[in-house]
């Protein structure tokens, strides 16, 4: 295989998901190609491990966002004709076997952005282990595992640990990574002398590229471990206890460091990025750090004044003064009363007053109401009656509502 087939693989065809998925759809793709090809559901069947094998290759490029990223620029460098066979060694070629100029492609774009950093050197560098360093022996970030929970309403304001079952791609339990069976121990590449590179010539050129023998990892295995059929890797199920801080959001994404999947050649392992939904609670809601509560009243203790008990979230309830004259959605402020803060202090809880209006009047009331409106003629819409010239009919209202 040539470099520019390697380059020219679809990997997102090969999961079946569109160019521009997100991660977690190209996690869902490639969990599901697995299981339906793993080796152990497909026993002596070379097309089932063919196919994981190929699905597992374009899942460790396309769920690393550093590799995806390198791979989307080759491929549309190549596709848009961007990139051009060298007239001769004076390109960067050097002579190679048989009179053939030898192009690292490392080597050929390194210069292009030198000092830059992550550009095309990287990006050959990356995919063909440029330069003739082999990629067997560099360690790797773990990826980041993605995983949702949802919480109730108390517990995302005050906090709580719970556990979290993941299921993924993980370092095979039996061979601790190295695709052999125990017992057994995998060999360096004699193709490649362990390098995970090999020169291929084309006519007057030879390309570093990925070991055929090896497939770049430098190593191989004469007796595959039965569990991960040699790929180092088996879809495993563990439980970790995740701790969702106090006062988490909805929609709010948690970073658990090392929680992730486990790097490889010593590489650190990634991390957990928990989605935190929260449910509804049925009489708090939220605004930021502050809690929200409707308190209903009647006219009579809104006009006059009163003293209500209400509940708190986590704690015994307070009272809170309705001062004299409060109108429907007034909001009272109980201080500390709201969502806990990273500081340790907390929000506030917002009262919102609600006048409430009876549905039905007894004969009794109704008078009282007319005797009231006698007594306190005021009209609540004498600016809009000066506006159109309407006259005030609050008393003649009240004296027919009460008959």
């Amino acid at each position: 295989m040539s470099a520019r087939d390697y380059i020219e693989k679809d990997y997102y065809a090969t999961l079946g998901v569109p160019e521009d998925a997100s991660a977690a759809d190209i996690k869902k793709a490639y969990r599901k190609l697995a299981r339906q090809h793993h080796p152990d559901a497909n026993a002596g069947d070379a097309k089932a491990e063919e196919k994981f094998k190929e699905v597992s290759e374009a899942y460790d490029v396309l769920s690393d966002t550093a590799k995806r990223k390198e791979y989307d620029e080759a491929r549309a460098m190549f596709a848009g004709g961007g990139f051009r066979m060298p007239p001769g060694a004076g390109y960067g070629g050097r002579p190679g076997p048989g009179g053939a100029t030898t192009f690292d492609l490392g080597d050929l774009f390194g210069g292009a952005t030198a000092g830059g950093g992550g550009g095309l050197g990287d990006l050959f560098g990356g995919l063909f282990g440029g330069g003739g360093r082999g990629r067997a022996s560099t360690p790797r970030r773990g990826a980041d595992v993605e995983a949702e929970v949802t919480i109730s309403f108390t517990d995302a304001a005050a906090g709580v640990t719970l556990p979290l079952t993941i299921s993924g791609p993980h370092t095979c339990p039996i061979c601790r990574g190295s695709g052999a069976k125990p017992g057994t121990a995998t060999r360096v590449c004699p193709r490649c002398s362990g390098t995970g590179m090999s020169t291929n010539n084309q006519g007057g050129f030879a390309f570093a590229e990925p070991c055929r023998e090896c497939r770049g990892r430098g190593l191989l295995v004469d007796d595959p471990c039965p569990t991960c059929s040699g790929t180092g890797e088996a879809i495993t199920t563990r439980t970790l206890r995740a701790r969702i801080p106090a006062g988490v959001a909805d929609g709010k994404r948690i970073r658990l460091k090392g929680k992730g999947e486990p790097g490889e050649r010593g590489g650190p392992p990634g991390d957990l990025l928990v989605l935190v939904h929260v449910g509804k609670h049925e009489l708090f809601g939220r605004k930021g750090d502050n809690l929200t509560l409707t308190v209903p009243v009647t006219f009579p203790e809104a006009a006059t004044g009163t003293t209500v008990k209400v509940p708190t979230l986590d704690g015994p309830p307070v009272t809170v003064k309705i001062p004299a004259g409060t109108a429907s959605g007034r909001v009272l402020r109980v201080r500390g009363k709201g969502v806990a803060r990273r500081d340790g202090s907390k929000g506030d809880l917002l009262v919102t007053v609600e006048v409430t209006v009876p549905v039905k009047l007894s004969e009794e009331a109704k008078a009282a109401l007319a005797a009231y409106a006698e007594a306190a003629p005021e009209n609540p819409r004498a600016h809009l009656d000066a506006m159109t010239g309407a006259a005030s009919t609050t008393r003649t209202t009240a004296g027919a509502n009460g008959g």
